[in-house]
C-alpha cells in the first residue's frame, strides 16, 4: 500500500487515511482542546505523512509507530504556533510520588478520559500524553520541547494529580 502512495495512487493514499484515520485522530485529540483543533491537527498531520512517506524506513520502525510520532509533531508544532505552552518549573510545590491506581481506569471509558485529559493545561497535557501515552523518556521530552528534565517530570506530577481529582470527581458522581 505505502509503494502505491508513493507512486500517488489515490485510491491507495484513501485506504491507508481509512485504516489508520482513528488512531491518528485520537492522537490529534489528546493533544488538542477540542474536536475542531483536533480536525486541524490531524490536518496538518496528513500532509507530513503523505509528503514525507518515501522517508519511512520498515526496517527502522513499523508504519503506525513512524506515523504516530509524525502526528504528535503536528501536535506539538500546533499548539507552539497557536499557543503557548505553559510550564511550570516549581518542583518543591508537588509530591515527588503520586499513587495512581489503575483499576481507576475500569470504571470509565476512553471517551470520558479523553476528555478529562484535553481539560488539564496545555503543558500538562503535552508531558502527559508524551510520557505516559507515547512512551518518550523525560530527556526526550525535555529535548523535544526545550525544557529541563526536572520541568518535565513536574509537569508529569501536577497533570496525573489534576487527573486523579478530575477521576475522583467524576467517579463520586
Amino acid at each position: 500500500m505505502i509503494k502505491k502512495c508513493l507512486r500517488k495512487n489515490a485510491h491507495a493514499q484513501r485506504a491507508l487515511y481509512e485504516k489508520y484515520r482513528v488512531k491518528w485522530f485520537m492522537i490529534c485529540l489528546r493533544y488538542a482542546n477540542s474536536k475542531i483543533e483536533a480536525e486541524d491537527i490531524l490536518q496538518e498531520g496528513l500532509i507530513s505523512v503523505f509528503t514525507n512517506l518515501k522517508q519511512f524506513d520498515s526496517k527502522k520502525a513499523e508504519f503506525s509507530a513512524w506515523s504516530n510520532k509524525i502526528m504528535v509533531n503536528a501536535a506539538l508544532q500546533y499548539l507552539r504556533k497557536w499557543k503557548k505552552l505553559d510550564f511550570h518549573q516549581n518542583v518543591d510545590d508537588y509530591e515527588t510520588q503520586i499513587t495512581f491506581h489503575e483499576d481507576v481506569f475500569d470504571n470509565i471509558g476512553a471517551k470520558e478520559l479523553t476528555l478529562l485529559i484535553q481539560k488539564l493545561p496545555e503543558g500538562y497535557r503535552v508531558v502527559f500524553n508524551m510520557y505516559v501515552v507515547e512512551g518518550y523518556k523525560h530527556k526526550e521530552i525535555a529535548d523535544v520541547l526545550g525544557i529541563s528534565e526536572s520541568t518535565s517530570k513536574t509537569q508529569l506530577l501536577k497533570a496525573k494529580k489534576m487527573l486523579r481529582n478530575q477521576l475522583e470527581t467524576v467517579l463520586n458522581h
